[in-house]
């Protein structure tokens, strides 16, 4: 009589139509099976060669599905998901200063912050998002959310040279910081980074304390910068510098940058961010909203600079929709390169997944679907009539496809959609938190 062989007892085996695994580039494997152990990927293989190997606890078959990495909002400010559709068709400066921030001083507190980023997690969770890079006021609950939310985030310390709910001068801020920062050390799911929000609303000598607890904490520096022309018009009559020239005089472009919009840049600056390693975060749904000007994506791309893809808040997007970004970012770069092949549809996944990992600096543990690192996944159904016929996996993704198709997430491990429920959040709650404040903020 055969010895039969044992199989191996595993928590979970995702058995795909497609697998999209970002890295290797541009590939797809059919018929393959991403087995989970705990929170990491321990193989990815074969479906008939993975029945003979293990014996999953759990075990989903996505027979007409595409299962990609989990996709990563590279920038975002969560909580102003409660502003969504406030103050819309507006220039970015009228926006921010008459209606986003007399509207945020009214309502803004630890539970606005809460709901907000409760309500943004389960959108981002059903549009396949499984880690965002955030950037807002009371840091300390925003992580503490999305803690409890088993959602993956890098949590924003803010720097800003005024007075707000959150702190009341340089040294606050900078303290809270430093408190911040300590509570999260070492968590699984949330780290940190310092979130100055301009050059024009932060000081040289902010700047230079950034630069140096940056590298002492070895945490990234998340900035808007370059966002609109008149910014950059603006700081070269203050300083006669143009703002990047000014990050560089205080040794702020380096490979902790993330460097948010960069929608003005000359081919010297193109060149300075792929030498010192800045990652570029494009944002073009709220660039093109907010007519703020358009990122030179591809040039980026060709320059070797590491190019990531955000929301921005749902005050000026109006969506938290990464497949409608993917979209927009790779039509939007063939417009402005003025060549059909610029950031195709397989560049468009890896900005938006794999590149947002790096310039966060979680590289190591998510944005493709590699053996060791966490099991953050999305899958999408490819079947429905949106996306027939089929020909290319990854274009279809990319130019077919729309968050509505996502039907399976999971981080860590962890399942948090499972066939478009949300797992473990109460969706009825959460709407009827979010009326109670939109009469809040219309009651001022």
């Amino acid at each position: 009589m055969m010895n039969q062989i044992a199989l191996q007892p595993v928590d979970l085996m995702i058995e795909a139509r497609w697998v999209v695994p970002v890295e290797p580039h541009a590939m797809v494997l059919e018929d393959h099976a991403v087995v989970v152990q705990g929170e990491r990927i321990i193989a990815l293989l074969p479906i008939a060669e993975a029945h003979a190997v293990y014996a999953p606890r759990e075990r989903v078959e996505l027979c007409e599905h595409a299962l990609i990495p989990g996709l990563v909002n590279a920038h975002t400010h969560n909580p102003m998901t409660l502003l969504r559709g406030l103050a819309d068709d507006l220039p970015l400066m009228v926006w921010l200063q008459q209606h986003i921030w007399p509207a945020e001083a009214k309502v803004i507190g630890p539970e606005f912050v809460r709901d907000g980023v409760e309500l943004a997690v389960a959108e981002m969770l059903r549009g396949g998002t499984t880690c965002a890079n955030e950037n807002y006021f009371f840091p300390d609950v925003i992580g503490a959310t999305y803690r409890k939310l088993g959602f993956r985030a890098v949590v924003g310390l803010p720097v800003i040279e005024f007075p707000t709910a959150w702190a009341k001068s340089q040294d606050e801020y900078f303290e809270r910081a430093g408190e911040v920062h300590d509570s999260f050390r070492g968590d699984a799911l949330i780290s940190t980074a310092f979130a100055p929000h301009a050059p024009y609303t932060v000081s040289d000598e902010s700047f230079e304390r950034i630069r140096v607890l940056a590298d002492q904490l070895d945490i990234p520096v998340h900035l808007h910068t370059h966002e609109t022309a008149h910014e950059v018009e603006e700081e070269k009559k203050k300083s006669g510098l143009r703002p990047f020239q000014r990050l560089q005089k205080l040794g702020l472009v380096n490979d902790r940058l993330i460097a948010v919009h960069m929608t003005q840049l000359t081919d010297g600056e193109i060149a300075a961010c792929a030498e010192a390693g800045v990652s570029v975060v494009h944002c073009p749904e709220s660039n093109l909203k907010l007519a703020s000007g358009f990122c030179p994506a591809e040039k980026l791309r060709q320059a070797g600079v590491n190019v990531a893809l955000g929301t921005d808040g749902c005050a000026s997007n109006n969506d938290l929709d990464m497949f409608g970004e993917m979209r927009t970012a790779a039509l939007l770069a063939k417009a402005v390169a003025a060549d059909a092949s610029a950031f195709d549809a397989a560049y468009a996944l890896r900005a938006a997944t794999l590149n947002g990992a790096k310039a966060m600096g979680l590289e190591a543990k998510i944005g493709s679907i590699e053996v060791g690192k966490q099991a953050d996944l999305t899958a999408i159904r490819l079947s429905d009539l949106e996306t027939q016929p089929l020909f290319h996996v990854v274009s279809q993704l990319i130019y077919a496809s729309s968050r509505h198709q996502v039907s399976d997430v999971w981080i860590a491990g962890r399942r948090k959609l499972a066939e478009r429920v949300l797992v473990g959040m109460d969706t009825d709650a959460i709407l009827a938190r979010t009326r109670a404040w939109r009469e809040r903020i219309i009651a001022g």
